[in-house]
């Protein structure tokens, strides 16, 4: 399959990156989008998302007239039946929660409801490529396609190979991220976190440590190195702002399945902090950790 093929998309999941992945499918791709999830309130709020932050972010700056900013919503129908949305699909993106085995339950359904020729990717920001792959009879048709939150603003997307995945599913796949007006970047999927939250993982479990010996509040590190390094956002409210630490949380098991023990532990800090309720080191710092 080649990149003009594909006219039919299909996004599972219609949380946050989930309704940001169809709403680009849509305004940028032009292409037609289901966007699919376990209910229909869930979907509602998907689509409401999705109207939202295109009257925030281009109705309001000129950016789209409001009969453009429909033309993009009617291009997206709503489902809660991955069998239905993945009918004469010709590309589906799973957005689901960093658990693997829903990412396998999913790409099995998948496997047996979209067409021989659709290529299969995950929105994952960790997990195995090819794991995924294994509950498929079409290996080479599966790939990481992970955007970057916000995905209107942010430019990368890391295209993920997994052990059988073909040269022509990775050709159409930077092909796609190009037609988004993002910029791909290849790995394999061999490494955990891929390419950038790898490397990012290791500044943020830093300032995590310095947070819990108290050497400075979590703002005044995120200062430290916004200012030292020219970084738009410090690692501690970035990861605040994504609900990062919720995430890690998930997925332990998953991480130190593939990192070993040392590596993929939760900190106690992430691990206190999640148990007490909070989503925010910011205000784990504010009510807990500033205290005597």
């Amino acid at each position: 399959m080649k990149i003009q093929d594909i006219k039919k998309t299909t996004v599972i999941g219609a949380g946050a990156m989930g309704a940001q992945i169809a709403e680009v499918l849509s305004r940028m791709g032009g292409y037609e989008v289901w966007m699919v999830d376990i209910n229909d309130e869930l979907v509602r709020k998907g689509f409401q998302y999705i109207e939202d932050r295109l009257d925030r972010f281009f109705v309001s700056k000129g950016k789209l007239t409001p009969e453009e900013k429909k033309n993009i919503v009617n291009r997206i129908k709503g489902s809660t039946s991955i069998e239905e949305a993945s009918k004469g699909a010709d590309l589906v993106i799973e957005a689901v929660i960093e658990k693997m085995s829903l990412k396998k339950e999913i790409f099995k359904r998948l496997d047996g409801s979209a067409p021989s020729h659709a290529i299969l990717a995950s929105n994952t920001s960790y997990l195995n490529i090819s794991e995924m792959a294994s509950a498929t009879k079409r290996p080479e048709e599966v790939v990481g396609i992970h955007f970057f939150n916000p995905v209107a603003v942010m430019r990368l997307v890391e295209v993920v190979r997994g052990a059988r995945t073909s040269d022509e599913t990775i050709e159409v796949a930077c092909g796609l991220a190009k037609r988004l007006g993002k910029e791909p970047v290849v790995c394999k999927d061999t490494s955990y976190g891929f390419l950038a939250n790898r490397a990012y993982r290791a500044l943020t479990d830093e300032a995590i440590q310095m947070v819990w010996e108290r050497v400075a509040s979590p703002e005044e590190i995120d200062k430290a190195l916004k200012l030292g390094y020219n970084l738009p956002m410090g690692p501690l409210e970035l990861v605040d702002m994504v609900g990062g630490w919720a995430i890690r949380a998930s997925s332990e098991e998953d991480a130190i399945r593939e990192q070993g023990p040392e590596k993929g532990r939760l900190h106690p800090l992430v691990r206190a902090m999640v148990r007490a309720g909070y989503a925010k080191i910011y205000h784990y710092w504010k009510d807990v950790l500033s205290k005597p």
